[in-house]
């Protein structure tokens, strides 16, 4: 089933009291989990819904929930930082505070890929405008890491566009696609579903 069809089929599904989200699922075959490593950054063409964001800066800032290095401290006890972990979905950090950063947060930041990166959330210059630009891009970003042989995304929700999901979508299975070793021949199959429906496969 093409992709346009399988949207049109969920969105006549019975209708939910809150905006579900689309979901892609792409499952893989001939992976080996060690030795194919994949950490790509995904831009994608139409967002689908506001990041939760906080920052490891030298000064407070406006524009996201900071941490200044002072308050580093705070988050020695395991469970302050599992907690702020769960609560963001990503994190900014300036550069010349990543040493410290990876030291105080990185043991957990790390192993949940929310670590901030030179792809995505390393500011070199600490101002309102770089930090904008960054919250920006990370509007629309999508961070892919290969844990397992299957990948789920948020790609829209019930209430977008479908030509935007469509975008979306493409543009993710695209950007997995190519980072794989044998691109289409790693592609077990292709799944769409709503938050509440059960998923249904799909031609990309």
């Amino acid at each position: 089933m093409d992709i346009k069809e399988a949207l049109t089929k969920l969105k006549e599904e019975k209708k939910r009291k809150f905006d579900q989200t689309v979901d892609l699922i792409i499952n893989l075959k001939g992976i080996d989990l060690k030795r194919d490593q994949m950490n790509l950054v995904v831009t994608l063409p139409n967002k689908v819904k506001e990041k939760k964001v906080c920052g490891f800066l030298t000064q407070k800032s406006k524009l996201v929930k900071t941490i200044t290095e002072p308050e580093f401290k705070k988050y020695g006890e395991k469970n302050a930082l599992k907690k702020l972990v769960k609560e963001y979905d990503y994190f900014i950090a300036v550069g010349n505070l990543m040493p410290k950063v990876a030291t105080n947060f990185g043991k957990v930041l790390g192993p949940v890929g929310k670590m901030p990166s030179p792809q995505l959330g390393v500011i070199m210059q600490e101002s309102e405008q770089a930090i904008k630009e960054t919250l920006d891009k990370i509007s629309t970003s999508l961070k892919i890491r290969l844990k397992e042989a299957s990948f789920k995304f948020v790609v829209g929700k019930e209430s977008m566009d479908s030509e935007k999901v469509i975008e979306n979508i493409k543009s993710v299975y695209k950007s997995i696609e190519n980072a794989l070793p044998k691109k289409k021949e790693n592609v077990k199959n292709v799944m769409l579903k709503l938050s509440m429906s059960k998923p249904m496969r799909v031609e990309v």
